[in-house]
């Protein structure tokens, strides 16, 4: 199979993921030997679990199945959400934050904060303060970086508040959920073409 574009990947799955009501974020794809990997991170307001990832692995493969320029060659499909250290790029990833914890630079500055509100243009952080929590309004167009970090306790109460809670959909820090809302890559399991 010759190894299909990532645009044409992209262009392929533009309209399937709209209509899914999940976001396409990213496509890459690369040789593996005698094979493509091609690698589709999505990702939805209400997250992933293995239902969805399964449902979409399907009609991706039907869709690439269906594009005659690949050939018959083997390819190999690897559906994913994105890792907690993806950045924070776009005002969804920010709606999708909230409530998390995420290390920020706004020009020569670095600010561990909680993700509270999204507004037009701009996002309340919550930042430690003397005397407890505050909230920081930091318009989008200033931060330079944004990652979310990894927690392994509950987060505080307080600041949690101040944020709003978590994003629906969005399991808390030291929370098992059913299935996967996951931060880990979820192979397409037997597509293997």
């Amino acid at each position: 199979m010759p190894v299909p574009s990532r645009e044409r990947v992209i262009e392929l799955l533009a309209d399937l993921m709209p209509d899914q009501g999940y976001d396409l974020e990213d496509v890459t794809v690369s040789k593996a030997g005698s094979r493509s990997v091609v690698r589709v991170m999505v990702d939805s307001d209400s997250g992933l679990d293995l239902d969805d990832v399964a449902e979409l692995s399907r009609q991706i493969s039907e869709r690439l199945d269906a594009a005659t320029e690949f050939g018959e060659a083997p390819y190999t499909l690897e559906v994913t959400s994105p890792g907690i250290d993806r950045p924070l790029t776009e005002p969804r990833h920010w709606r999708r934050a909230q409530g998390r914890r995420v290390r920020v630079e706004i020009g020569d500055e670095q600010v561990l904060a909680r993700v509270g509100a999204l507004g037009d243009g701009v996002v309340d952080l919550v930042v430690p303060a003397k005397g407890g929590p505050v909230v920081r309004e930091i318009a989008l167009a200033d931060v330079v970086k944004a990652v979310v970090q990894v927690e392994f306790s509950p987060p505080n109460a307080q600041e949690m508040e101040l944020a709003g809670g978590l994003a629906a959909g969005r399991a808390a820090a030291g929370e098992v959920t059913e299935g996967i809302e996951t931060d880990d890559d979820i192979e397409g399991g037997g597509l293997d073409k």
